[in-house]
């Protein structure tokens, strides 16, 4: 998709710290980091967000976790734990539209939601 930056990204043709790349994905280390560690895992071929995944995509987002770990361990967070995190649609915080898995870490992280919790 041309107007993709993320595509752009996997293509080679904009520039980032790539940190990994192989023909189903590459991994490179997100431009705002929210935490010491934070890198995105992105599938080569574009896909919007996860409500775009069709059938046969589990091969690349198994791939997608696989690397995210590899990467973990060289980073040295395997141990001290990271989280890994899709957002899906703007109002959960997905700014660029190719699938993308955040891996976070390098400090201990609370478990909270930044939103008053909803009733059912």
């Amino acid at each position: 998709m041309d107007g993709c930056i993320f595509c752009q990204i996997a293509g080679g043709k904009t520039t980032a710290t790539i940190l990994y790349r192989d023909e189903w994905v590459t991994a490179f280390e997100d431009q705002r980091p929210v935490m010491p560690v934070h890198f995105l895992v992105i599938p080569n071929r574009h896909i919007s967000s996860a409500n775009e995944i069709e059938a046969g995509d589990e091969v690349v987002l198994g791939h997608m976790i696989r690397v995210a770990k590899t990467l973990a361990n060289q980073k040295g967070i395997r141990d001290s734990g990271y989280r890994l995190v899709i957002n899906t649609g703007p109002d959960a915080g997905q700014s660029v539209f190719h699938l993308h898995l955040h891996v976070i870490g390098g400090r201990k992280m609370p478990f909270h939601f930044d939103v008053e919790p909803q009733t059912r």
